[in-house]
């Protein structure tokens, strides 16, 4: 269920070990929510906690999905990050990631304010971390290459089908909802539940023992018009309450810069970008790149996470629960799968098959 970039990577994978797999998604067609309102970065695997799902999953996902992107001609580039202190004071933090990346088996070069300005001389920084395996991806391309996939290996991609209950029977499942406007029933062997920002909604449709809570957590994005300065990704300092990497500056395969996201948690989903936030996004900007001329920032679009952490709360890792934590034999869901979910989305693949293969 859901054909975001984690579904439709777990389906492929599925489908080509000789199973029948349908993917039911609600919407007219595939990644309408996080899978395709991100940043579209290859992450590295710095941020996230040593040990973590989020950290194993990054790093081996995003070797993955290199690979994959090589293989199936997916367009992407691996041009790395600067990660930029812009004054003494965040220099302790600058190093706290270096450790924390290095626990992760994730290495990250150290640079002199001299160093950065060779490499961007257009950012202003007191010291930095160059990232060389950070990247960018066309998601929309990825998702698409994971659905030709999904259907050479015969699995079958059914939009506009909303699934409103799961049923446990003798032997498997029940998915009943509507399609087309239709109702519908489904019985399967097994079910992955890879709803995004609906995966909790399923899980309680399902009766399962556990949901975790969900916090939609809005990200904004802003275009800069005109040529880009910037050749790497730029990162400042991560916020302080964990719940985003900062307003960083972001290219995608055709040049273009763009700037985001911040953090706004909210009680529904929504879409919109205030063109009032411009000067707020110029002033975080301006730390690290002083030039920024905000008449030249314009709104690009906003997506939400998923997230299982509330406002101020530590950030949670993935989840991914199988019979043993709701209670459901032949269910496999996956929630809160915010960044890196995009990079990990091949490792996600992985350990759903584990799961399914061991029932």
């Amino acid at each position: 269920i859901g054909a975001g970039v984690v579904g439709l990577a777990v389906a492929q994978r599925m489908a080509r070990g000789g199973r029948s797999v349908p993917v039911l998604e609600q919407e007219s067609s595939i990644g309408q929510h996080c899978s395709s309102r991100n940043s579209e970065v290859i992450h590295a695997g710095i941020y996230y906690a040593p040990g973590s799902l989020k950290a194993q999953l990054c790093r081996q996902g995003r070797d993955l999905l290199y690979a994959w992107c090589r293989d199936y001609r997916v367009p992407h580039q691996q041009l790395g990050k600067l990660l930029v202190a812009v004054n003494e004071d965040e220099i302790p933090a600058l190093l706290r990631l270096q450790a924390n990346a290095a626990a992760n088996g994730v290495e990250l070069i150290w640079l002199s304010a001299a160093e950065v300005q060779a490499r961007e001389p257009q950012v202003r920084a007191v010291a930095g971390l160059f990232s060389p395996l950070t990247g960018i991806v066309d998601s929309h391309a990825l998702l698409q290459s994971f659905e030709a996939a999904l259907q050479a290996a015969d699995g079958e991609l059914l939009c506009h089908t909303r699934v409103e209950r799961i049923s446990a029977l003798d032997g498997g499942l029940e998915l009943t909802g509507r399609s087309n406007a239709e109702g519908f029933s489904l019985r399967a062997r097994q079910v992955v539940n890879a709803g995004g920002l609906f995966a909790q909604q399923l899980q309680a449709a399902a009766g399962a023992q556990q949901v975790p809570p969900l916090h939609l957590c809005q990200g904004r994005y802003f275009n800069y018009s005109g040529r880009s300065p910037f050749s790497h990704l730029v990162y400042p300092m991560p916020e302080a309450n964990a719940a985003g990497l900062g307003v960083h500056a972001t290219l995608d395969l055709g040049g273009q810069l763009r700037f985001g996201p911040d953090v706004r948690y909210i009680d529904q989903l929504d879409y919109q970008v205030d063109e009032g936030l411009r000067d707020v996004f110029a002033g975080a900007i301006r730390r690290y790149w002083p030039d920024c001329d905000a008449r030249r920032l314009q709104p690009a679009y906003a997506g939400v996470r998923p997230k299982l952490s509330g406002p101020g709360e530590p950030a949670r890792d993935f989840v991914i629960q199988d019979h043993t934590t709701h209670g459901i034999v032949g269910l496999v869901s996956l929630l809160g799968i915010e960044s890196p979910g995009l990079t990990a989305c091949l490792a996600l693949a992985e350990q759903v098959a584990i799961r399914l293969d061991a029932v």
